[in-house]
Order: C-alpha cells, then structure tokens, then sequence
C-alpha cells in the first residue's frame, strides 16, 4: 500500500504547473501553435498555455501570447530556456540583479535564450497584433531536483560566468565551434540562416547545430527537399521539432510495433517523440522542409561521439511498406518523390 501511495505522489513540477491555472496540451503533437487556445497567465501578465509532450517530465514548452503595444511581468527562473519567435515583432530587455539593462529587438523566426537566472522582459512593438512565441525549458527537471518552485523562481545568485552583461552578448553572430556546430546567442531569423550538408540522416539533407548562451540545452535546424524523407532513428526524450516550413507526417513507432502513428504537419506544428520511439520525417509538399529542434544536451561528458549519435535505420534495412505510403502519400498531395525505392537488405 505504501509503495502504490508513493508511486501516485504527485511531482513537484505537476503540481506548479497545474497551479498556474493555463491550458496544458498533451500528446505526441500539436498540429498547430498559431491558433493553439491560450488564457490569461497571471505570474506572465499576458496569456499563455503549456505543451507538455511526449509524457515525461525532463522538459517542457509553454506558448506565450503578448497583446499589441504591451508587455509581459519580469521573468525570473533558475532553470534554461530557449525561445523561438512564432509571429510579430518585439523586443527583450535582460540584466542582472543591480546590472545594466540590454535590449535584443527580434521577429518572426527569431530565435535565442536568456542568461541562466538573469531577469528580462519582453515588449511586443506592434500596436495592431499580438505576438507569440514558443519557449523550450528545463524547469521540470529542475523543479523536481530542487522540490522546491519557489526557489527557482526566487534565487538570486548570479551566474557571472553564464552572463557578464557584454555589449556583444546578443548582437555578435556567434561563430562555427565545427561545421555544422554554430555557438551564438541570438539568431535573428532562423529560416534565412545557411545550413550544412548532412547527407548521413538522407538524401539532400541539410543542417546546424547550436549552442546558445552557455546552456546545457540545445538546438538544431535541419532542411530537407521536396520528394525525399529522412532515415527513422531514435533517441532520448524531450526533443521539440517545430516545423518552420513545408508540408508533411511524420511516422512514430516503438521497436516491434507493426503500426505507426502519423503525425500530419505544416509551419507552425510541434513534435516530441517519447523515449526510445522511433520517428522518421517525410516531405510531400511543393518546397524543402525546415525544422528547429530544442532538446537537452548530453549531460554525460565521458560518452563519446560515438555513443552520443541516435540509433538509425538506414533506406535498405527499414519496412519496404514505409516508402510504399509515401508514394501513396505524395500521390494523394500531387507530389513527386524524388528518391528511388531503397534496395533492401532483406
């Protein structure tokens, strides 16, 4: 009896989210964060809703909506963030505890995340539409370590190693670490920025990873043509795929499932797959296909490489019914596929 009372023992993170009293969207998918329904959200002072997918409490996402001409509460938190503009335009002020004030103006597509702990406030400077963005974060990791909301919301400790208030911090456009490892703390349009080849997960595929404000969370963006789909893999929890352009399913299976679920996107979808499940993309629209993923990094510094990368399924080893519906699927969308039938290895 006591070891079922535990087992139903609500998490400290479970309990602060309900309390905040804003929608919370659940699942595998969103098919879209534009229209998604936001209420009021009193410790923001705008509107908000959360998207907690892929059943796990590592990370989290919330949508924010700002009205016109108006602005949030100051944010405060010990936990990371990543936020990517869904539409309009406006700006974000942060400092530190008795610091100077810097101001970063962003727009749709923009993309960034505040200093660990630092305080900030965002503006929308439009008077006429509201503005919404998606925000990526670790609080419910970090909230269930700590046991303790209101600590991470009231610390004050400064993390001058993270954040010294330099002129630079968001206005440099950061540099590659590697080929297709790009570190920076602001991007300004993430549909615009210049991809790397990155044939290993299919064919045309491109792609860049970053590395943002010192954070153990992080990010990538990868594109890839019409007429081609991506090579299944699988992985960890907690990755966000947000669709910034193009038409398209995903499939999600778990190994020796006969049946994959399908997950229809387009601009504005979000996917999360569970842990361990596989899922592969597929484009059946006119245009290539982008996507920024936020995820938590590796927090196990001794792996290698080697270990770190996903478990994939190359074209010639997967299901020969996977690239029979995608024919199916482009037909139905007066797509052409433009990649020949895998030669199967079994």
């Amino acid at each position: 009896m006591e070891e079922s009372a535990r087992s139903r023992r609500e998490s400290v993170y479970k309990s602060w989210q309900k309390g905040e009293g804003i929608p919370i969207y659940t699942g595998s998918y969103l098919t879209d964060l534009y229209t998604a329904n936001v209420t009021p959200w009193a410790r923001i002072g705008q509107r908000g809703a959360f998207v907690n997918l892929a059943d796990q409490e590592q990370d989290d996402a919330y949508i924010l909506e700002i009205a016109p001409g108006q602005q949030t509460e100051r944010i405060h938190h010990l936990f990371e963030a990543g936020i990517f503009v869904l539409s309009g335009r406006g700006a974000t002020t942060f400092w530190q505890e008795g610091g100077s004030r810097q101001t970063v103006e962003w727009q749709r597509g923009s993309f960034f995340s505040p200093p660990l702990n630092c305080y900030y406030q965002h503006y929308n400077l439009d008077g006429q539409q509201p503005t919404r963005i998606f925000v990526v974060t670790n609080a419910p990791m970090i909230m269930n370590l700590f046991r303790s909301s209101d600590f991470v919301f009231d610390d004050r400790y400064v993390f001058a190693d993270r954040y010294g208030g330099e002129d630079s911090y968001f206005s440099d456009a950061g540099h590659a670490i590697h080929e297709q490892l790009w570190k920076t703390n602001f991007v300004p349009d993430i549909r615009s920025f210049t991809l790397r080849d990155n044939p290993g997960r299919g064919v045309g595929n491109i792609r860049m990873g970053f590395l943002l404000a010192n954070n153990q969370m992080a990010a990538h963006c990868s594109d890839f043509p019409p007429g081609k789909y991506k090579m299944g893999h699988r992985h960890g929890v907690g990755a966000h795929v947000i669709v910034l352009n193009g038409l398209g399913y995903s499939l999600l299976w778990f190994e020796g499932e006969t049946e994959r679920r399908k997950a229809y996107w387009k601009d504005g979808s979000v996917l999360s797959p569970k842990e361990g499940e596989y899922h592969q993309h597929f484009n059946t629209g006119p245009t290539p296909a982008r996507y920024l993923a936020f995820r938590l990094g590796s927090l196990d510094t001794q792996r290698s490489q080697e270990d770190r990368r996903p478990q994939q399924i190359d074209y010639t080893d997967e299901d020969p019914a996977i690239y029979e519906d995608y024919v199916a699927e482009c037909e139905r969308h007066g797509a052409k596929v433009d990649i020949p039938q895998p030669a199967y290895r079994r």
